[in-house]
Order: C-alpha cells, then sequence, then structure tokens
C-alpha cells in the first residue's frame, strides 16, 4: 500500500468535459500543485452520497482557502457516472476522476473486493499530495467513515 512520502504512480484516469471523455494523467494532475483526494467506493452509494461528498462541497473554500489547489474524488465508476453524481450534488468545486478498470487503485494498493456488489471498488481513503508526493495519507478501517472526512483533512491542512 502506498505510504506517506511516496510518489504516485503514473496511470490515467477518465474524466468527463465539456470536449467530452479525457484521460489525464496522474503527472498531468499532481505536478506542481497541492491536491487534496479523497476516494470513495462507489458514486450514489449511500454514506458517499449522504456524508463524505457533501463534506467536502461545505469545505471546498475552507480547505482551499489553506493551499490547496485541487479537491479530488474519485471512484471505480466510469467518467459518465462520475459526472453525473457530481452535477446531482451541485458539487461544482469538485474535480471527478473516474479510475474505472482500478489501475490507480491496484496501483496504490488500495482496492477491495465486494463480490456482487460491484467487484473491484476502492477502498475509502483521504490523501494529500504534493508536487505527486503522499504527505497525508488516511485510510478508512472496513465499514467506517472517521479519517476521512472533510472536517478531519480540513483540521490537518
Amino acid at each position: 500500500m502506498i505510504k506517506t512520502g511516496d510518489k504516485l504512480p503514473e496511470v490515467s484516469f477518465s474524466q468527463l468535459t465539456k470536449e467530452g471523455v479525457m484521460n489525464p494523467t496522474t503527472s498531468q494532475i499532481f505536478a506542481n500543485k497541492k491536491v487534496l483526494m479523497f476516494a470513495v467506493p462507489g458514486a450514489f452509494t449511500p454514506t458517499c452520497s449522504a456524508a463524505h461528498l457533501p463534506g467536502y462541497i461545505a469545505l471546498a473554500d475552507q480547505i482551499k482557502a489553506k493551499g490547496v489547489d485541487t479537491i479530488i474524488c474519485t471512484a471505480v465508476n466510469d467518467a459518465f457516472v462520475m459526472s453525473a453524481w457530481g452535477k446531482s450534488q451541485n458539487a461544482e468545486e469538485i474535480v471527478f476522476l473516474a479510475d474505472g478498470g482500478a489501475a490507480f487503485h491496484k496501483a496504490i494498493g488500495l482496492t477491495m473486493e465486494t463480490g456482487d456488489f460491484g467487484g473491484v471498488r476502492s477502498q475509502r481513503y483521504a490523501m494529500l499530495v504534493e508536487n505527486g508526493v503522499v504527505t497525508l495519507l488516511n485510510v478508512e478501517a472496513p465499514k467506517t467513515f472517521e479519517v476521512s472526512k472533510a472536517e478531519v483533512m480540513l483540521a490537518a491542512l
């Protein structure tokens, strides 16, 4: 599993933009930036939609005021689902990156097998990344939602 001090692996994500589906790479996303990235097991799922994403939406301005350039939400979903979820939550301040094949999450060692629920998914976590290097990583224990909350990450900035 990735840890504090590690550089993120080079992979491509999918992102639905006004120009269509784009495939930004890790280096394009994180180079020369301070990024707060959080991951959810799935878009439109109960805890993710009712608590995890809404916390980041509510605190986005405060997080950015602490020097964060970009707030990213990622999940093992496709770009269309991630975009629709962001729009349904009015999450204009959050960048939604899809990891449809779980390449990123496999590379950083933060996947979980959910069987019939959805197969391979991301574990729930939040990380602070500065110029591609992880400076803080909070991974949730199974079936918990404590350390990756927006409030916890804001307090750590």
